[in-house]
């Protein structure tokens, strides 16, 4: 019996390839498990090779599951460019499996791409391929954007709220269903609203499944033997979405492409949006990215189709007050006003707790994370105190650590605060805190929606949620707060990040009925200059950016974390002295993470930038230390 050799790589391991032995002759990109130091696991066959002259362990088990040669071409790209192991790239994406093999029920604590075994059973799916019959009746200034979208391999639509940009993809993926295509339509997991999955569900019928890390083991499952079987022709989902095994892939639309969530916070650090785009090269599809407020990036790169005006004709009064982070007269007044109208307010707050640390008045002293070098916030839904970086969670304490005294109080508004003041001066009225720490599932969402939009409650305090593809027609009133602080955080795109979160706030107003905005600010030039005028911002902004920063120049973040804080800073050291031999990277500076510790590890950086993301990758490539982790394209600076 002949012998095959085969180069394995292992799914989410950071190590690289391995060799080992089968009787069987096996395709590329098979999934298999093997044996490594007493552990099972899955590889994926990445090559035969010769015999090697050490003693290899023989494949256990051939699975029905393979990735395609694009699949194993796009894993390729991600490790190389995202500089992490062809396994950790691997983990991302869920293969194509043989006719026949059953999908098993994906457990709730596996990763996606870990959650297929390699059990293999017959079983049959019927092909239930209900077309819509509804017609989708574009404006002709869609028509004009439809046209153009079609004409580029990746273009920008460029739309305000409200200007029917949903409209315009989904008449492309009629056209791509017609021509017999899958489209795959990302949106960030918060904009995945039980709105937007019954507006596609009711158009699309059984054409249509959504994918995202909310559904239960046993609707991935059906969402995944409808992908297989091909009937999934509009895949609707978070940057996941992006790699599964869809057939005849058409068209890829990134929606709300500005947002951070589709940049991953962990290995392999990649952007779902930049990854789309790759994907459409790969597969020779094109790709749509959209936005009211779109990154400069986009903006600069790719040829955009400007749709303004919305299908709403009611008017938007701006008020800025010069304040601090408060429910000010001003503001009660206007709520009081509109409660008495029987209308709807929406109060926005940057974050849930918004990092509000819990202070001593006597002393000073800020209650911090015992594993982590930053104050802790304060979440009065829960009566805790939570890290935001490790989310070690404490009760609240009655009197300072530090002086004893019982004079604690936290400077800055949170989310439940508000809601509890609010209820506190209008007894009467219905409040509703929505942020992810009520809004735990998508039942809670679906219902609270339906809640405001029934009328059941009148006033929303929330967050980043708030302003993601709800419709909220009969909201007359928007109030905004902590834009200063978003607009003074150390990051070169804050100015985007506030007037972007801004804008899309203020867009969720006066969609029925004329409407006020009023924004809490210091910083009432800027905003108002801009707030009806993004694109002049972002021509602004262009002169701001050039020779500095993205996307003039490409940037790359290497983050060194040790329970033992001069190891890391060894480390870091060590890099920097091997990053000095290479040439065409700039090192901007190498020194304490501005959050020196998280997770009782002590934190390190090296930031660099360069005007190609080739001399990157070369010089990261050769100066590499054991500890570094890689985060290419950075969005966090933290």
């Amino acid at each position: 019996m002949r012998i095959n050799y085969y180069n394995i790589a292992l799914i989410g391991s950071p190590l690289g390839e391995f060799t080992y032995h089968s009787e069987q002759e096996i395709e590329i990109g098979t999934r298999v498990t093997v044996h490594v130091r007493n552990r099972v696991v899955n590889g994926v066959v990445i090559a035969t090779c010769k015999q090697p002259d050490f003693k290899t362990h023989e494949i256990l088990e051939v699975s029905a599951f393979c990735f395609s040669d694009k699949q194993l071409i796009l894993a390729k790209f991600i490790a190389s460019y995202y500089i992490c192991s062809l396994g950790d790239a691997l983990a991302l994406i869920l293969p194509h499996k043989s006719a026949g093999t059953e999908v098993p029920v994906p457990d709730a604590n596996e990763t996606e791409a870990a959650a297929l075994g390699t059990q293999t059973s017959v079983w049959a799916v019927r092909h239930k391929n209900i077309k819509s019959t509804s017609k989708i009746i574009l404006s002709s200034k869609q028509e004009k954007a439809l046209t153009f979208l079609k004409q580029h391999k990746v273009s920008l639509l460029f739309g305000d709220t409200g200007s029917g940009k949903t409209e315009v993809y989904m008449k492309y993926f009629e056209q791509m269903i017609q021509e017999e295509k899958t489209s795959i339509f990302l949106m960030p997991e918060i904009s995945l609203t039980p709105q937007m999955s019954k507006r596609l569900k009711e158009h699309f019928g059984e054409d249509f499944v959504m994918w995202h890390s909310k559904l239960t083991p046993l609707a991935k499952k059906k969402a995944l033997e409808k992908i297989y079987a091909g009937e999934a022709k509009i895949i609707a989902g978070a940057r996941s979405a992006l790699f599964l095994p869809v057939k005849n892939l058409g068209l890829i639309v990134v929606d709300e492409e500005h947002d951070e969530s589709y940049k991953s916070s962990s290995r392999p650090r990649y952007n779902a949006r930049d990854l789309a785009i790759y994907m459409g090269k790969l597969y020779a599809v094109p790709v749509v990215l959209g936005s009211a407020t779109p990154s400069l990036n986009s903006y600069v790169k790719f040829p955009h189709f400007r749709l303004k005006g919305g299908h709403f004709s009611a008017d938007k009064k701006f008020i800025y007050e010069k304040s601090a982070e408060t429910l000010s007269p001003l503001i009660l007044k206007n709520l009081q006003e509109v409660i008495e109208k029987k209308e709807q307010s929406i109060v926005f707050l940057p974050t849930r707790a918004n990092f509000k640390y819990l202070q001593c008045q006597d002393c000073g002293h800020t209650i911090k994370c015992a594993f982590c070098s930053v104050g802790m916030s304060v979440h009065q839904h829960s009566r805790a105190l939570k890290c935001h970086y490790c989310n070690f969670t404490q009760a609240i304490p009655q009197v300072c650590p530090e002086c004893h005294s019982q004079n604690l109080s936290s400077s800055r508004l949170g989310t439940a605060e508000a809601a509890k003041i609010l209820s506190g001066i209008f007894p009467e009225t219905k409040i509703e805190q929505f942020d992810r720490d009520v809004i735990t599932t998508a039942n809670k969402l679906k219902k609270a929606l339906k809640r405001f939009n029934d009328k059941e409650s009148d006033i929303l305090v929330g967050t980043q949620m708030l302003s993601k593809g709800h419709d909220y027609h009969g909201v007359t009133l928007a109030v905004v707060l902590g834009m200063d602080n978003m607009l003074n955080m150390g990051d070169y795109r804050a100015r985007e990040k506030a007037l972007a979160s801004l804008i899309q706030v203020a867009g969720r107003s006066g969609r029925a009925k004329d409407a006020k905005v009023i924004v809490q600010t210091f910083n009432e030039d800027f905003f108002k200059a801009y707030i009806e005028k993004y694109e002049d911002f972002l021509e602004e902004e262009k002169v701001f950016r050039k020779e500095l920063y993205p996307p003039y120049k490409k940037l790359c973040r290497i983050l060194f974390a040790h329970k033992n804080g001069a190891k890391a800073q060894e480390q870091m050291r060590k890099m920097h002295e091997n990053l000095l031999t290479c040439k065409g990277v700039e090192i901007v500076g190498a020194k304490k993470c501005a959050i020196e510790k998280v997770a009782n590890k002590y934190r390190f950086e090296i930031l660099l930038r360069a005007d190609k993301s080739t001399d990157i990758i070369k010089a990261v490539k050769k100066a590499k230390v054991a500890l570094a982790e890689i985060d290419m394209d950075p969005i966090e600076f933290g």
